[in-house]
């Protein structure tokens, strides 16, 4: 079920974001492609981080899903704040 939301929620942001890029500069479509790799990146961290825990079981398996969804979260933040920087570039 985890995969399927994933792959559903990857299609729409591609298509959403092969939409847009017909609008933006070659430095800004760099920049979103950055900040991409950036959530992408932290995703996978996430992912990893969660898949661990459901090795540990208890407290320990808590503590490192709150761990996961924190590297999510600061990932989320950092490409967002890319997006927005990018959006300022002048095209």
């Amino acid at each position: 079920m985890k995969g399927i939301f994933k792959g559903a929620m990857m299609a729409s942001v591609v298509a959403m974001g092969l939409g847009l890029s017909a609008c933006d500069s070659a430095k800004e479509n760099a920049a979103e492609d950055q900040a991409d790799a950036v959530r992408q990146s932290s995703e996978a961290a996430a992912d990893t981080m969660e898949d661990k825990a459901d090795a540990m079981g208890g407290a320990s398996e808590d503590a490192m899903e709150n761990k996961a969804d924190a590297v999510r979260d600061m990932g989320e933040k950092k490409a967002d704040k890319m997006e927005d920087q990018a959006d300022k570039i002048p095209g």
